[in-house]
């Protein structure tokens, strides 16, 4: 018997495809992705091109909203929980100058920070 799992799935460096954007994801510290409750899983090249793309979407119905932590490469962690910050000094691959901790302590970097809610609602605007 082969089993389905709802799990997240590895992002493939230059060779995966933003499902939004259709840029290639490169960067290893802007990247994010969801996964439906049926498994399947969108890949972004970018925090503000997942936002962008779950207005059209019901966070119920996901498994999985993640987003790099920008201080580890290629880990992803839960885009609810982790804290964004908007900095000049950090740039993110769609020009939003967006990037998200895993939490607000690890921050060094001047910005304005938000939490799941809050970068929604500015990446909207």
């Amino acid at each position: 018997m082969i089993s389905c799992s709802v799990a997240p799935v590895k992002i493939e460096y230059g060779k995966d495809v933003c499902s939004f954007c259709d840029m290639t994801i490169v960067d290893k510290t802007h990247a994010a992705e969801f996964v439906t409750k049926k498994g399947r899983a969108y890949k972004f090249d970018a925090v503000e091109c997942l936002i962008n793309d779950l207005k059209t979407k019901k966070e119920s119905e996901l498994a999985f909203i993640l987003v790099t932590d920008y201080l580890k490469l290629g880990e992803l962690v839960n885009a609810k929980t982790a804290t964004y910050l908007v900095s000049e000094k950090i740039k993110s691959p769609m020009g939003a100058n967006l990037s998200a901790f895993k939490t607000k302590a690890e921050i060094n970097y001047k910005g304005k920070t938000f939490n799941w809610q809050q970068i929604k609602e500015h990446i909207r605007k």
